[in-house]
Formats: structure tokens, C-alpha cells, sequence
């Protein structure tokens, strides 16, 4: 089959959180809202739609949020229950494919080139999900319909909320000439700026670029970009994905600098880290050890083992080596840990490593 003949659906749900918490307590419906721990080192997991028109989105500090957005009310959520809801979004999915792609508890691609319908346009497809959805969930979503995943992705979020987008073959290379590079799959604030540094500001300079300068700036990832600039994402919707790390982090309360203290907060990691492993059942080698400071800079240390990393005693004295790689102090303390183990050699590319944020009553070790 030509690459161009496939028929791939994004369906991303409409700030699914906050959505849900709105569709399950009449009295948020309207108000901004965001799913999150209210505290001084809360963070917003997801906003609104009434909460984002203050300026408020996920991954800001919850001080931020509630200075932009007084009357914002902070809900601290569900993860349970949103993993609930996500298996009955799934169950509508399958009822018309079963090669399904969960990127994350809120979206996911369907390939629905063969389907069990036989509905010949995808786009028809994706009209019956999203108005399953609204009935049968009170909930919104937004799809996003083209011949492979990169395509689709952009297109899901072309509309928000609530929207429908469909990007034809022949009018793919139109449309990515005029995309910012922002929005283009994989390019992150870091990545960007180093787009910008070489004259990259939307997709047709991308493409502009030879496959040996992409390569030599982006590393493996250049062919990566020089592919999506053409259209080009050869990628299968895969039914299941192979996991390449489990991680867990925290933030703490307030900055910490002690070494007493920095120690018994990578202990509490471990035993979490172990736990996760071990409900995962998952298999690594790698030791990784992300530091953020409180200037918000981070880094990050990692290890490989020569053998799998399942126990406390396994992965206690490799993340206290690691830890000895880190410089901090009382003027350059300590504002969150994470540990994660993965595969060595696995691919990195796409999408970045996902970080669990632990919800623990931290310390208050002081600065």
C-alpha cells in the first residue's frame, strides 16, 4: 500500500482533566478551573478553557496560575478515575479498529485504513467518534485526520476545542511550509531556540535545510525533521508500545541544600522507583538522575548496569554514585528529584521519556 493511502486518525480530548471534573460537579461548569495540588509548589496538570483565557496552562506553577486567574478554582483530581474514563474512550475506539496507538491517558491514534465498519473516509469515522464521545461521555475532543501520524497530530490541534481538521496529500506541503517550528512534533523550547539560532522559524526553512546540516545541529533527530518537513512519517500505528522507562520525581516544598536531607529524599525515590518497577514489571539497566535547581536549571546523570534494576539494593548505591556527580549548596539548592531506569539503546527520538510526579507530603527541610 502507498504511504499516502493510509488513513490515520489523532483524537486528543479537550483539557480531559479539567473536563471531567467539570462534567462530574455541575458547580465548575463555566469557571476556570485547574486539576492540580494547591500549594506552593503545586503545579497545573491541566487547565480549563475559562482558565486558559487568563493565560493559565499545564505545567505552570499554581502561584502563577492563581495571580493570572484569582477566581481560578484548583482541583486536586483523580488519576484513577481518569484512567476509568479513558478505557470507556478506548472501548468507543475499538468498536471501529483495533490498531490503536495510546500516546498518552488522552489521546491516541487509530489506523482505520481497514476498519470494521467499512466506512470509506476517515474523516466520516472521526465524526461518529467525537459525537460518541459528546453523547455517551459528556466529553469533547478534537480530531485530526491525514495519511500518517505526524500529519495527523498537528491536525487535532488545529481547531481546539471541539474541532475537526483534515490535511490532504496534496496539500500537506502547503501547510507545513506555513507551520511555526514550534509546532512541529518533537521540537520542544530547547530545540527551538536552536531552530531560531540557524534561521529556522516555520517549515518551509526546515526544508530549506540539507539533510547534513539537520544531522550535524540535531543529531539523530535531523532526519527525523527533514523527513517531516516533506510529509515524510513512514512510522505504523503501533498496538502496543514498547515502554522505554518508568520515573518518578518530586518537588519539594522549599529548596534543599543539606546532604542529610537530599539523601533521605533519594532514598524515599528509590523505594517509589522500586514500587513502580515492580507494578510496571518493567526491565532496565539505566539509572537516570534528573536534578532541577531552584534557578529552574536542570540536569540530568545516568548509568548503566550490567544487570537489571528490580531492588532497592540494586538501585540505591548506583543512584548515591550519581548523586555524588551533583554539585549543590546553600546558594544553589535543590528543588526537585527524579529517578528514572530505562533501556539502554532505546530509542529517544520521540516522544521525550515521561516523568511521573509523585504526590507525597514532603518535608520541609528548609533551604
Amino acid at each position: 500500500m502507498d504511504s499516502l493511502d493510509r488513513k490515520i486518525i489523532h483524537i486528543d480530548m479537550d483539557a480531559f482533566f479539567a473536563s471531567v471534573e467539570q462534567r462530574d460537579n455541575p458547580d465548575l461548569r463555566g469557571k476556570p478551573v485547574a486539576v492540580g495540588y494547591d500549594g506552593e509548589r503545586g503545579v497545573v496538570s491541566t487547565a480549563s478553557y475559562e482558565a486558559r483565557k487568563y493565560g493559565v496552562h499545564s505545567a505552570m506553577s499554581m502561584i502563577v496560575a492563581k495571580r493570572l486567574c484569582p477566581q481560578l478554582i484548583v482541583v486536586r483530581g483523580s488519576h484513577e478515575h481518569y484512567s476509568e474514563v479513558s478505557s470507556q474512550i478506548h472501548a468507543i475506539f475499538k468498536d471501529y479498529t483495533d490498531v490503536i496507538e495510546p500516546l498518552s491517558i488522552d489521546e491516541a491514534f487509530l489506523d482505520v485504513t481497514e476498519n470494521k465498519l467499512g466506512i470509506d473516509l476517515a474523516i466520516d469515522i472521526a465524526k461518529e467518534i467525537k459525537q460518541r464521545i459528546k453523547n455517551e461521555l459528556n466529553l469533547t475532543a478534537s480530531a485530526g485526520i491525514s495519511y500518517n501520524k505526524f500529519l495527523a497530530k498537528i491536525a487535532s490541534e488545529y481547531r481546539k476545542p471541539d474541532g475537526i481538521c483534515t490535511i490532504h496529500p496534496d496539500m500537506a506541503l502547503d501547510f507545513i511550509g506555513k507551520l511555526p517550528i514550534e509546532s512541529f512534533w518533537g521540537v520542544g523550547p530547547k530545540t527551538a531556540r536552536r531552530m531560531h539560532h540557524i534561521g529556522i522559524f516555520n517549515g518551509a526553512q526546515l526544508r530549506e535545510c540539507s539533510l547534513k546540516h539537520l544531522s550535524e545541529v540535531f543529531g539523530k533527530a535531523g532526519p527525523v525533521f527533514y523527513n517531516f518537513a516533506r510529509g515524510i512519517d513512514d512510522r505504523p500505528v503501533v498496538v502496543e508500545r514498547i515502554r522505554k522507562s518508568v520515573g518518578c520525581e518530586q518537588t519539594f516544598l522549599q529548596d534543599i541544600s543539606m546532604k542529610s536531607a537530599v539523601l533521605i529524599e533519594l532514598y524515599h525515590s528509590v523505594l517509589e522507583l522500586c514500587e513502580r518497577i515492580s507494578k510496571d514489571d518493567f526491565e532496565g539497566k539505566t539509572l537516570t538522575l534528573k536534578i532541577k535547581y531552584g534557578d529552574f536549571q536542570q540536569i540530568t546523570r545516568s548509568i548503566t548496569g550490567n544487570r537489571i534494576l528490580k531492588t532497592k539494593d540494586d538501585i540505591l548505591p548506583l543512584a548515591k554514585k550519581l548523586l555524588k556527580l551533583i554539585a549543590y549548596s546553600a546558594d544553589h539548592p535543590i528543588r526537585l528529584l527524579g529517578l528514572s531506569v530505562s533501556n539502554p539503546g532505546a530509542d529517544d527520538e520521540l516522544p521525550t521519556p515521561e516523568w511521573i510526579q509523585l504526590e507525597l507530603e514532603f518535608k520541609d527541610w528548609g533551604k
